[in-house]
């Protein structure tokens, strides 16, 4: 008799209400499908850059790097990674956290632990809760305590938390089972009885709280029954739902229960229920033999003797399929139906493993199937096939870069020297308008402090007075006397340009100053395109160019990972087909013992079928 659990459901960490990092919702859209791996490969390349930043609080994931740090855990823990959970959630319990943020790590941790069987570890790690808890866990932890402390062989204090999760929604039946329970191994025997028959009683509807209730019957009478209490035993067994997934046990327990007390026609009706069920379960077969052993019991032996006939015949057939499953999967045929892409689309794909060629009989597996070692190697052996198929796809991915990165080249290549010679044509008129602009800029200034009026004369102006300088050189260099009237003349025409350059000189440093801003504005828009252009340059450089180190790199880890993952399949698969092989083998020789008794018990019922007709014969 084992602790129960509710049934796990792989859960992603809920969306923040008000998401501001879309890398990270992202990877919880990935883990809200199921898909853990894309999930921790985006989620995992988010921490990384940000933890890599010098100021991270200015990134979008800081708002959110409390959650991020738990939601990697807890995908990690989905694909059962639990190694790298376990860090990823011992570094928000070892950093500057509130009390429940650490205690809900703290509780991860130790579900971790617990579901990796390390109940030890797993008691050190809740024993470290304290002070507040979230009150979404409150009754989540309070059960897992209790299931580490019976795990641990504390039964006392797990029975003590318990009995207060009574009442606590979402663990209707399981409490009061997993109470039971506890009781019975510490010696309190009518007590845990109680609960257990509580727990096979509960008014629930659910699927799980009607899975425990038949659990609960069908533990506390098979007790009952080996105990030799048959009327108590029967009425439990009889409360199992005749659809359940106890069904067939208690089916057959409850026929033995009326067997045991020589009433074998009461142990006939639930047996005869059970014999047309699905003959590669084990209470039916045992079924196909009780059946003909009542009819035997009621001096029926002519029907005993048909129906255990009837019994080694199919005893017969399931051998032999017994015998082409365990060929079928030494052949590796069951490997290869384990991942067929279109069973992953079925809930139900163990059973519809049955139905493809070349397959073992697999309802035979169902209970190995359903054990936690097989699950664990299967998922194993499945989540390798996925990152061999996640592998494949990358490397065919790194065909496609290279050839995108070829047809860049040689589109780029043949444009890239005419664009190289109007970039440094560009480029030397930037540096010459630059220098000007600057040389402006500087003059302007000296004039704010020592004001230069000749600096601002127009250019009219300035050719006049180059026409008056001239007209001067001539003179002076003709040697002889300059009217008065000519000379006169000069002067005016040298004052008048004097005297528009320095009355006109505050309009026109102010017009300059205008100017120069406009010019600003210009250089910045020229600047802008220039930047522009130099990064359309370099991005067609680089669109092309030192990729090839990297693509090789690449190559060279996921051929490696490759090998390992081919290495680990190998070993894996060959893990799984032992275990399959072992339980057909099993099976095959349960039944051969079967088929044994069946020919024993079919000529024994022969012969009283003949002697009694014999006798009735003589009596006539």
């Amino acid at each position: 008799m084992a602790a129960t659990v509710p049934a796990p459901t792989a859960t992603a960490a809920p969306a923040p209400k008000s998401l501001k990092d879309a890398y990270f919702g992202e990877a919880l859209y990935y883990a809200l499908q199921g898909q853990w791996f894309d999930a921790i490969a985006r989620l995992d390349a988010e921490l990384a850059q940000h933890h890599a930043l010098d100021e991270p609080q200015l990134d979008t994931l800081y708002y959110h790097i409390n959650q991020a740090e738990f939601a990697v855990g807890d995908f990690e823990l989905a694909y059962r990674m639990h190694h790298r959970a376990g860090r990823a959630i011992v570094r928000v319990i070892e950093g500057n956290v509130e009390e429940p943020v650490r205690n809900e790590a703290v509780f991860r941790l130790a579900r971790i632990y617990f579901q990796k069987d390390q109940p030890v570890q797993a008691l050190y790690a809740v024993e470290r809760i304290r002070g507040a808890v979230p009150p979404q866990i409150r009754d989540d932890l309070a059960f897992l305590r209790a299931q580490i402390l019976m795990a641990n062989g504390r039964f006392v204090e797990a029975a003590h938390i318990l009995r207060e999760l009574q009442a606590a929604r979402g663990l209707e039946g399981f409490s009061t089972y997993n109470l039971g329970i506890a009781l019975l191994k510490d010696g309190k025997e009518q007590e845990g009885r109680n609960f257990l028959d509580r727990a096979g009683q509960i008014g629930e509807s659910s699927a799980a709280a009607l899975a425990i209730r038949d659990k609960s019957n069908l533990v506390l009478g098979s007790k009952l029954l080996e105990e030799r209490d048959f009327e108590r035993a029967k009425q439990l067994l009889d409360r199992v739902r005749l659809s359940g997934p106890f069904s067939n046990r208690a089916l057959l327990e409850s026929g033995w229960a009326d067997a045991f007390q020589g009433r074998f026609e009461r142990a006939l009706l639930p047996w005869s229920i059970l014999v047309d069920r699905e003959v590669t379960d084990a209470a039916v077969q045992e079924a196909m033999l009780a059946v003909p052993y009542a009819y035997g019991k009621l001096n029926v032996h002519s029907k005993a003797a048909l129906m255990y006939g009837s019994a080694l015949e199919k005893f017969i057939t399931e051998i032999d399929k017994l015998g082409d499953s365990i060929k079928s999967i030494r052949e590796g045929h069951f490997l290869r139906a384990l991942v067929r892409e279109e069973l992953k689309q079925d809930a139900n794909w163990v059973v519809r493993l049955r139905n493809l060629p070349q397959t073992p009989e697999t309802y035979y597996l169902l209970d190995l199937m359903a054990a936690h070692d097989f699950q664990e190697s299967l998922k194993n052996y499945l989540e390798l096939e996925e990152l061999r198929t996640k592998l494949a796809a990358w490397e065919s991915d790194l065909d496609a870069f290279e050839e995108l990165i070829g047809q860049r080249r040689a589109y780029y290549q043949p444009l890239l020297p005419a664009i190289d010679r109007e970039f440094r044509r560009l480029d030397s008129q930037m540096r010459l308008r630059l220098e000007q602009r600057d040389r402006i800029e500087q003059r302007l200034e000296a004039m704010l402090v020592a004001p230069r009026p000749d600096y601002l004369a127009t250019g009219a102006e300035r050719i006049a007075a180059e026409g008056i300088a001239r007209l001067e050189g001539k003179l002076a260099a003709a040697g002889a006397a300059v009217p008065g009237a000519i000379e006169a003349r000069i002067r005016r025409l040298r004052g008048l340009l004097h005297w528009n350059i320095y009355t006109q000189y505050d309009r026109r440093l102010t017009e300059a100053h205008k100017n120069l801003h406009d010019l600003n504005q210009a250089m910045d828009l020229l600047k802008r395109r220039y930047t522009a252009f130099v990064r359309t340059r370099q991005a067609a450089t680089q669109s092309c160019e030192g990729y090839d180190d990297g693509i090789r790199r690449k190559r060279i880890l996921i051929r490696g990972a490759r090998e390992t993952i081919t290495e680990l399949m190998a070993r894996q698969g060959h893990m799984l087909e032992t275990m399959a092989v072992n339980e057909l083998s099993r099976r095959r020789e349960h039944l051969e013992e079967f088929q044994i008794k069946a020919r024993f018990a079919l000529a024994d019922s022969y012969d009283r079928a003949t002697r009694a007709q014999t006798q009735e014969r003589v009596g006539r």
